[in-house]
């Protein structure tokens, strides 16, 4: 009777596609009984799976029934939750209560900052740390770098990097580079974006382009401390399009090196904006381009002055001091700083020294700028004393003006050599002090190294010639001259000038450069 109840059940096919599955709910667990069932091979087997599959359904059904059986009046499910049921374990925060507990930790965290003056307002949108005690250990790790709160307020953002994946780190690496821990503070006053980069990503190419360009290792730590914001350029722009340019001008490639070490500033000034047009002005005034470039191969940095703040002012200032347009080349050559400095209250201060102490005038004290440019660098008291030892020496008030006008280096050189150079003038050579008044320059020679060797051999031939003949010419200029049987007046050189070409002397060892002046246009 039992395999009879259950004989439509062979058809699986039937079972699979019903529709109305609930009705299944109405099989007993007597289902067991059928595993006692003879029924031959492939019937038990399929009735087997039958078997299992209702049971299935059935496990299904029977949750399901008991769900719906025990259905609760609307509510009950509320108060499942409350009471800790199953639900309970998958409950969160709503985003509306994360949001106002982030703006409750953050307003600790601003209510901290206030509290010890730093303020806050820029760090809107910031990620910052969720509790105050460990943005008071941010705080307190850089005061111990020597930061101060002020410092702090100038860059809040620094405010957002961690001591040990920020800060540690970076600071890590640059001490091991070679930068003095003494400089830190320095260093991050000026660029505390540092902070923020990667050492991998960020600072360890642009030192590796350092010293690609030649800069001693040893060096490059200084180069470092002098100007920290290299740290952040970017290794195709602003750096390469400087270095190019240079060596386009004639910048020895050897000298690079030593260039940006002395003033690594460069490094970070637009072509375009900065240096093309500085170094296009000095052209313009009668500067070779490459006495140019010599100028910045040995002071680098006057590649910093301000071409319209300083410069432009500044030969417009020489020009109203008396100073001939045809020789500003070579009082700018001659002392570059010269065009970088406060230079019309200087101007007006040493015109009126020299006035007040040998009379000079407004014509002179123009060649006085345009012979020794560095005279309006000169402090009072050597310039005072220089006249004094001239006086001393027996020379007019007049002959000491006619003297300073011609040499100022007189109003700078070591008394002490003087002395010796005047002892031997009078002792040994026994020349008029005319002789002194015509060429003073003798006291800017060397004793031991020139004026005697050559007063001997002159002293020897039976010479007389002048002092201007006898010092002013090379070595080698000299003895050819003392070939001569009698001496040509027209070598006679009576006033020792600055020559331009002394800077543009070629090397040997310079490469051919392969910058491609077309490309000016691109340097903006």
């Amino acid at each position: 009777m039992t395999i009879r109840s259950y004989a439509g059940i062979t058809k699986p096919g039937f079972l699979l596609v019903h529709s109305e599955l609930p009705a299944l709910s109405l099989l007993k667990p007597k289902l067991t009984s059928l595993s006692t069932l003879k029924v031959p091979g492939n019937h038990e087997r399929r009735i087997g799976l039958i078997t299992r599959f209702q049971c299935s359904v059935a496990d299904r059904t029977f949750a399901s029934s008991s769900v719906d059986s025990s259905v609760p009046k609307p509510g009950a499910t509320h108060l499942d939750r409350k009471q800790g049921g199953f639900s309970s374990l998958y409950s969160r925060p709503s985003l509306s209560e994360m949001k106002n507990e982030r703006i409750a930790n953050r307003a600790k965290v601003y209510e901290f900052l206030r509290g010890i003056g730093i303020v806050p307002d820029e760090l809107d949108g910031l990620e910052l740390p969720v509790t105050t005690e460990v943005m008071r250990e941010r705080v307190d790790f850089l005061h111990k770098l020597g930061l101060t709160v002020e410092d702090i307020n100038n860059y809040p953002l620094v405010l957002g990097c961690s001591v040990k994946k920020n800060m540690v780190p970076v600071l890590d690496y640059l001490g091991k580079l070679g930068v003095r821990k003494s400089t830190f503070t320095d260093f991050l006053r000026r660029y505390p974006q540092v902070l923020h980069a990667s050492v991998v990503v960020d600072l360890a190419p642009v030192v590796a382009y350092l010293q690609g360009m030649d800069i001693k290792p040893n060096d490059i730590p200084r180069v470092l401390e002098r100007y920290p914001e290299v740290l952040g350029f970017k290794l195709e722009g602003t750096m390469s399009t400087s270095v190019a340019y240079l060596v386009g001008i004639g910048v020895a490639r050897r000298e690079i090196g030593g260039v940006l070490t002395r003033y690594p500033d460069i490094l970070g000034m637009r072509v375009g904006r900065v240096i093309k047009p500085f170094v296009e002005y000095l052209e313009s005034l009668g500067i070779p381009r490459l006495a140019v470039a010599r100028l910045i191969e040995k002071q680098p940095h006057i590649l910093g002055f301000g071409l319209e703040e300083r410069v432009k002012p500044n030969v417009k200032s020489l020009l109203e001091f008396n100073v001939r347009e045809a020789l500003l080349p070579s009082v700018v050559a001659q002392y570059p700083d010269i065009i970088g400095l406060d230079l019309k209250p200087k101007l007006v201060s040493q015109q009126s020294l020299l006035n007040s102490i040998i009379d000079v005038g407004p014509e002179d004290f123009g060649r006085v700028v345009e012979k020794m440019p560095q005279v309006v660098s000169l402090s009072s008291t050597p310039a005072r004393r220089h006249v004094d030892f001239l006086k001393n020496c027996g020379f007019s008030l007049q002959q000491v003006r006619k003297m300073v006008v011609y040499c100022p280096q007189l109003l700078a050189l070591n008394l002490n050599i003087m002395k010796l150079n005047f002892d031997y003038f009078q002792m040994e050579m026994k020349r008029p002090l005319d002789d002194l008044v015509m060429f003073p320059a003798f006291f800017t020679y060397g004793l031991e190294s020139t004026i005697k060797p050559r007063h001997r051999m002159v002293a020897k031939k039976g010479l007389t010639c002048s002092l201007a003949w006898l010092l002013n010419c090379s070595d080698e200029k000299f003895e050819e001259r003392m070939s001569y049987d009698t001496i040509d007046m027209e070598e006679m050189e009576t006033e020792p000038s600055f020559d331009m070409n002394t800077l543009m002397e070629p090397r040997s060892d310079e490469s051919t450069s392969d910058y491609d002046e077309d490309s000016d246009d691109d340097y903006v």
